[in-house]
């Protein structure tokens, strides 16, 4: 056993200290410790009963702590399919492998399911992830939930004064039935303690099945129109306020900090950045995830503009008024280039009827059995010897 290097009774757990850094959960940093990875003030340790202070040098597998960073905390749309931890022993893919690169190391604040959708808490701070996750802090987790069967709200409201299922113990919940929909209900619960498949199971024992489970908020945090897969951050001085100074000075958060800059993209060759991004084997022109886009809920994409034909000479400059007896006209047309509107000197746009059963240009239109062929050319030429189709469409342009 390693020697302690200095009073372990004084100072803060060094756990604790690893985890404000950022570089893991307080829970990893002890499996480190015990692993014998860290060492403080060059003497390895091997038990998380140790504590520091801010005059001891630790380092992690010989490279010296980082220095804290700002307190962060980010909201994210967690899709269905995704583990919630950093690598998974089965190879199943996890929601920090999809969040982008420009981000700073994070830690989720609890979990959510693999078939489990909504929003998730991630922040820099090991020590505030500690704090939101504790069921004494009283956070109220809100869900939306699809089951499959049917429950009267009498049995709903039940729930309130808490259930016990197979020796465990579930707090209070309030649910609430929206309505049914066929042989599936759409529910709405609220719980504060997020014991493991809590919804899950507590619905189980009242004999609905659960098919779909989002979480909707996560205390005064809301989903709201957060993209699937889209990462958002609070501002600092909004996290400040939802925090309050008894959690703040609790969880220690720094607000004050520097922030660390952004991870850096992982470099490409030469011929990497020559040659062109391709699509997927068999997903051509298949559009990027939003998985990878850390952008506020607001953004959206410019509108589409119209086609403009102008008729006679254009106008010198806009709002000038034209000549009398001037009809000069300019025609908006969609991306096909068919009219939709007619704008005149003095008068509102008048719309265009579009022809829906006008034959295109140089079509003949076939009945009955003498009608070619309108597939591949490849079929045509397939056809030509066929005696079924006497009259095959005719190889080239039309």
């Amino acid at each position: 056993m390693h020697s302690q290097p200095t009073n372990p009774r004084s100072g803060e757990r060094i756990a604790k200290v690893i985890a404000r850094a950022g570089l893991a959960s307080r829970r990893e940093a002890e499996e480190w410790i015990a692993a014998g990875r860290i060492a403080v003030n060059g003497t390895v340790i091997d038990s998380p009963a140790f504590n520091v202070t801010a005059r001891d040098r630790i380092s992690v597998d010989g490279e010296p702590l980082p220095a804290r960073e700002r307190t962060r905390l980010f909201l994210y749309h967690k899709p269905r399919g995704l583990m919630t931890t950093h690598a998974d022993p089965q190879g199943r893919p996890t929601i920090f492998q999809s969040l982008p690169h420009n981000l700073p190391r994070l830690i989720s604040v609890g979990r959510l399911d693999f078939n489990t959708e909504g929003l998730l808490l991630l922040t820099n701070d090991g020590a505030l992830a500690r704090v939101l996750e504790l069921p004494a802090t009283g956070w109220l987790r809100r869900y939306r939930v699809r089951a499959h069967g049917s429950v009267a709200q009498a049995r709903l409201e039940a729930l309130r004064a808490g259930v016990t299922i197979s020796g465990i113990h579930y707090g209070p919940i309030e649910a609430s039935l929206d309505r049914e929909q066929g042989t599936n209900v759409w529910l709405s619960l609220a719980i504060r303690e997020g014991k493991n498949r809590e919804v899950r199971n507590v619905l189980s024992h009242l004999g609905l099945t659960v098919t779909r489970l989002i979480r909707v908020s996560f205390g005064p945090f809301q989903l709201r129109e957060l993209a699937e897969g889209a990462v958002e951050e609070v501002r600092a001085r909004v996290l400040r306020e939802q925090l309050g100074e008894k959690l703040v000075r609790l969880c220690g958060a720094d607000f004050s900090a520097p922030r660390v800059p952004p991870r850096p993209l992982p470099e490409r060759d030469d011929a990497q950045r020559a040659a062109p991004s391709k699509p997927a084997s068999g997903k051509s022109k298949k559009r990027n995830s939003s998985a990878h886009a850390w952008h506020a809920p607001e953004e959206s994409r410019p509108a589409k503009k119209l086609h403009r034909i102008f008729r006679g000479p254009r106008r010198d400059r806009p709002g000038r008024e034209p000549p009398a007896g001037d009809t000069r006209t300019e025609v908006l047309t969609d991306r096909k280039g068919r009219p939709i509107a007619v704008e005149r000197y003095g008068r509102p746009p008048a719309a265009v009827a579009i022809p829906q059963d006008r034959p295109r240009k140089d079509e003949t239109r076939f009945r009955g059995k003498g009608a070619p062929h309108r597939g591949r050319r490849g079929r045509d030429r397939a056809n030509e010897s066929n005696p079924r189709r006497p009259n095959p469409r005719p190889r080239g342009r039309r």
